[in-house]
């Protein structure tokens, strides 16, 4: 058994190294891909052969749900006809790590005649195939994690990861927002969840922690730390008055403030941002995620507090996917 588990982590390790020695080589070739694609009239196409074609329909896919159209292209079909898929002002992303793989090398002519500009992914920087393309991303690998230097594996696993960091870097760029994620996966469970209304998901009645005004900060700290949100909502006669967080009781320990005796009413977020209970979940995780807030209330029309939605319960527990700015999350937005 041990030395199975050795054999399994020097594998993960080659391979981890593979793509930490990516990042440092990271340059010129990765942002002309991304300005090049930006600019494209057209769809960007994925294309390779055996291990690097499997790759390539996976950064396809990637692609497609992070809001860049794409498709992928076999080059043997390709060469028998299916390069009609392919129109003036497509990107090309052409992956060989070798940059020698012949389908992909006769390729590219007939690429460029139908009007599309050729992205190389390879290891091969002196390779036919970087020398024929419009631009190269360097993504070799010292060697790869099988032990005969032949079966690709470091070398997939690189390429994977560099289609990764293009589909976020596109995704940024564009401003693709958790909605639109929302509606490329309407059948996966984040969809569902997004497309529920934030009633569905607020937490209300007794299990919503709130105080009065008059409440010393020890007291709504109690409430706070019982209630698990990180949050007290300030209400009276069920009417929002303010929000107090974790992070705003930080501020008032670091500032020396009596907390016996100060009232919540005297550090609470007024007017904190709100939602209405109709609202869509993927409504709430755009706020949260532009405001770099992880809660709101969820008020009426007539200003009563109905709950509040934690950003863990717009995407499961444990499912957290983007990041607030440090432990400001829950206020600094709110300001």
């Amino acid at each position: 058994m041990g030395e199975e588990l050795e054999i399994a982590r020097e594998v993960l390790t080659i391979e981890a190294e593979g793509i930490l020695r990516l990042r440092e080589r990271l340059g010129d070739g990765f942002v002309q891909a991304v300005e090049l694609i930006l600019s494209s009239p057209g769809k960007v196409v994925t294309t390779g052969v055996g291990k690097s074609g499997i790759v390539a329909r996976k950064i396809m896919a990637t692609l497609n749900s992070t809001g860049t159209v794409a498709m992928f292209l076999h080059p043997v079909e390709a060469l028998h006809g299916d390069l009609g898929i392919v129109t003036p002002g497509d990107v090309v992303l052409a992956i060989s790590n070798s940059g020698r793989t012949r389908e992909l090398v006769d390729l590219v002519p007939g690429l460029k005649d139908h009007g599309a500009k050729v992205v190389a992914m390879t290891g091969g920087l002196d390779s036919p195939l970087a020398r024929a393309a419009d631009v190269v991303i360097d993504c070799g690998v010292e060697r790869e994690a099988c032990p005969l230097g032949m079966a690709p594996t470091a070398s997939t696993t690189a390429a994977l990861a560099m289609g990764d960091a293009l589909a976020v870097v596109l995704m940024e760029r564009r401003g693709f927002t958790p909605e639109e994620f929302r509606r490329h996966h309407p059948g996966g469970a984040l969809g569902q969840r997004l497309a529920q209304r934030v009633e569905e998901l607020m937490v209300s009645g007794q299990a919503m922690p709130s105080v009065r005004p008059s409440a010393s900060v020890v007291e709504a700290a109690r409430v706070m730390d019982r209630g698990g949100l990180g949050v007290v909502v300030v209400t009276s006669r069920g009417k929002l008055m303010g929000l107090f967080t974790d992070g705003d009781l930080r501020r008032a320990v670091v500032g020396g403030l009596e907390l016996g005796r100060t009232r919540i009413s005297e550090v609470m977020t007024r007017e904190p941002v709100t939602i209405a209970p109709h609202s869509r979940a993927g409504e709430a995780l755009e706020i949260m995620e532009s405001r770099a807030i992880t809660v709101l209330p969820v008020v009426d029309g007539a200003g009563r507090v109905l709950g509040v939605v934690h950003l863990h319960d717009l995407l499961g527990r444990g499912q957290v996917s983007f990041h607030p700015h440090g432990s400001r999350g829950a206020r600094e937005g709110q300001r």
